[in-house]
């Protein structure tokens, strides 16, 4: 899980890359205008719309003005890879670590989640 302290904006983002990844947004697809999903959410509009940005600013969404924001081709792969780097540098490690501490083995852990 996220670290508590992570900005709300960073969260919105997390959640709408999550969809754009598992396919709930595939490419082509309008994501829901920023006041629909800031409602959905419980989030302030501004918010919503600096998460927004950040896709915007990374190439991953196309806007036309006056309709909508559009998932840009190649989105979901590009940030499957990005997650998954972001995991392995930053997650796994403290992952790893807490699992050797623990003494568990691959074993019990893919047995405990079977």
């Amino acid at each position: 899980m996220a670290p508590t302290g992570k900005p709300v904006y960073l969260k919105l983002r997390d959640l709408i890359a999550a969809a754009i990844i598992d396919g709930t947004y595939p490419e082509g697809a309008m994501l829901p205008s920023v006041r629909a999903f800031a409602a959905d959410q419980g989030a302030n509009p501004l918010t919503v719309a600096k998460a927004y940005q950040q896709f915007q600013l990374d190439g991953l969404v196309e806007v036309q003005r006056g309709v909508g924001m559009y998932v840009a081709r190649g989105a979901a792969e590009r940030l499957k890879t990005s997650e998954r780097d972001l995991f392995l540098a930053q997650e796994w490690p403290l992952l790893r670590d807490r699992i050797a501490r623990l003494g568990l083995s691959l074993t019990e852990l893919l047995e405990e989640n079977a």
